[in-house]
């Protein structure tokens, strides 16, 4: 790992994003406050998003809990890259829950008004498997709801849905097996069947 954190350091913006994919699949603690100091420098060039956002996702899965107050900030601030939010939405979700089912930090950020955000919370729930109480289902379904069938907000909600129990669950998967877009349907047809799928997320 020590090579990794090294590469952090490097002059070339494709080495330090490689790096921190790689430190992001490892997902050691002990790399979060490298991590967080690479970011400190990083996220000052708008040009080097890509790397950002990867940075910000290795920090997330490294459970560095540290980290979150600076992530926090971020999500205030405005980025060009509107990725870079679907990475905090995700990192704050990982980094915030008190438990393994606690839905209400990404609850919080369904309430921040900025929809990559509030995406990327509803992926950290669908990417960890969360089974968040029956109150935070349904006010998750009630936010989505109140989007398009075809809006992309509505994905990792569906994807997050197998272990999710309530009429109003079920009644969201059969609407949503009629939007337009295939992969909606698919993972609908999942849900409903209580089959989770491995999701590849960027």
């Amino acid at each position: 790992m020590q090579d990794l954190l090294e590469q952090l350091k490097d002059k070339r913006s494709p080495k330090r994003r490689s790096a921190a994919k790689k430190l992001r699949k490892l997902g050691n603690v002990e790399a979060g406050s490298y991590l967080l100091d690479a970011l400190e420098k990083e996220i000052k060039d708008e040009r080097t998003w890509e790397t950002q956002y990867q940075i910000i996702m290795a920090l997330g899965e490294s459970s560095y809990t540290k980290a979150l107050p600076f992530l926090m900030r971020l999500s205030d601030k405005r980025f060009e890259a509107t990725m870079i939010y679907m990475a905090l939405g995700d990192a704050i979700v990982r980094l915030s829950k008190q438990h393994e089912n606690d839905a209400s930090p990404a609850l919080n950020l369904l309430e921040s008004g900025n929809e990559m955000l509030a995406d990327g919370a509803l992926r950290a729930i669908a990417m960890l498997r969360m089974q968040p109480n029956r109150e935070q289902t349904s006010a998750i379904i009630e936010f989505v709801s109140s989007f398009g069938l075809n809006e992309g907000i509505r994905f990792w909600v569906i994807a997050a849905a197998p272990g999710w129990e309530g009429d109003d669950v079920k009644h969201f998967l059969e609407q949503c097996k009629n939007s337009s877009r295939e992969e909606f349907k698919d993972a609908a047809d999942l849900a409903l069947k209580k089959k989770y799928r491995k999701w590849q997320p960027l």
